[in-house]
């Protein structure tokens, strides 16, 4: 039976001009508002077929490939159950047993994976200012060879993070906020406080910080920004929100006080990161393979990081917080007092208090995924997705 909720979805995102068709997903800030809505539409639709047992296949055939050049739970996860939803294979590629381990280029790259391929999904956060750029490159290369009659098809990416921004995880959080308040509309006004936590490690990229100030901020929200003197984010993108709050109605500020961040916060969201200037030198090192200096470095930046362990959300913060019960969130794996540190950015109890909640907040991303692959596949996603609920077919024996 067709779960109740979806036929007024469907209805919503046949009304929205989306223009994603035959391109990529790679910076959220260059999304329009439709697509966005369309993406959270989507996803929401995805995830009440699911929980009805409908099978949700929008292909016969085709692949999607994975290229994950940094570590991952979570998102690798979620981008082969969205591939797996959708009817499509998965191939996770590894640079290392490939030929770009002898020198191959990213054209060429790009060109010989995406014969069958619909959509490739990229994660590439190690290193300051190029993950974005190899993202670019790949969807450059394979809308050439497209263009060149190489390729059937153009294949779409889609940026699992990068240096600059995680989408996946932004609209994750976006869809949890919506369902926690009850709407998008609910959301404005509502005050957000996106703070910098302690780390017992260090190098963790800027992009999730970036991606929910530069994405709340478009919703009307009151977004505040919280870190230590020193551990600044890439400059232009923290910028952006000003614009994106004065457009939506809403509000952006830079703290330097956790403690002012959270009071009357509605949400907390106390995640790690190192600074920008720290990620810049890492780069570096990373590419010269100068060993010995990345020790050094490392050692520098946890002496640093050690100066503001109080940067930890605990009961007390909590407590400051709108009738001390503001949602807390994090995209995981959260470093937990006492759990899997000595020290970390949230205190045990707190965390066990919220576990649940981020464990639903983590569910939303296999269905964000899967509707950022129908729209840039499909030109009228409404009418692809109407055609699955017609067919009503069980996704497994009843």
């Amino acid at each position: 039976m067709t779960p109740k909720k979806v036929p007024t979805l469907l209805d919503q995102l046949a009304a929205l001009k989306t223009g994603l068709y035959q391109k990529d997903f790679l910076l959220t800030w260059k999304q329009s508002d439709a697509d966005l809505r369309a993406v959270l539409l989507i996803a929401e639709t995805l995830e009440e077929l699911w929980r009805a047992n409908i099978d949700a296949r929008a292909f016969r055939g085709g692949l999607a490939v994975s290229n994950f050049r940094d570590k991952s739970t979570r998102t690798r996860f979620s981008f082969a159950s969205a591939a797996s939803l959708l009817g499509l294979s998965l191939l996770d590629f590894d640079e290392s047993k490939s030929q770009v381990a002898h020198g191959e280029t990213v054209r060429e790259t790009a060109n010989m994976i995406s014969f069958l391929t619909e959509v490739i999904g990229i994660r590439d956060d190690l290193f300051i200012h190029e993950g974005h750029e190899y993202m670019a490159a790949t969807a450059e290369a394979v809308d050439t060879g497209f263009k060149e009659g190489v390729l059937p098809q153009r294949p779409a990416v889609i940026n699992l993070q990068c240096d600059q921004d995680h989408p996946t995880q932004s609209l994750t959080d976006l869809l949890h906020l919506q369902k926690t308040f009850g709407s998008l509309d609910a959301l404005r006004g509502k005050k957000i406080a996106m703070t910098w936590a302690y780390s017992p490690s260090y190098g963790k990229p800027l992009s999730v910080a970036q991606g929910i100030v530069n994405l709340m901020t478009r919703f009307g929200m009151h977004v505040v920004l919280a870190h230590p003197e020193g551990y600044d984010l890439i400059p232009e993108l923290v910028q952006q929100p000003q614009r994106f709050a004065k457009e939506s109605g809403g509000s952006f500020a830079l703290v330097h006080s956790m403690e002012e961040a959270f009071k009357g916060a509605d949400v907390v969201y106390p995640k790690s990161w190192a600074p920008y200037q720290i990620m810049e030198r890492r780069t570096a090192l990373l590419r010269a393979k100068e060993a010995k200096k990345l020790e050094e470095l490392e050692k520098e930046c946890l002496a640093n990081n050690a100066k503001y362990k109080s940067w930890e959300c605990t009961d007390q913060l909590m407590g400051l917080t709108k009738g001390g019960k503001a949602l807390y969130m994090h995209p995981l794996p959260a470093d937990i007092t006492d759990v899997n540190c000595k020290a970390g950015e949230v205190a045990g109890n707190v965390f066990e208090r919220y576990r649940v909640p981020t464990y639903h907040e983590a569910e939303h991303k296999l269905y964000v995924i899967a509707a950022m692959i129908l729209l840039t596949r499909f030109e009228h996603p409404a009418k692809v997705l109407k055609q699955i609920v017609d067919r009503a077919e069980p996704r497994r024996g009843v």
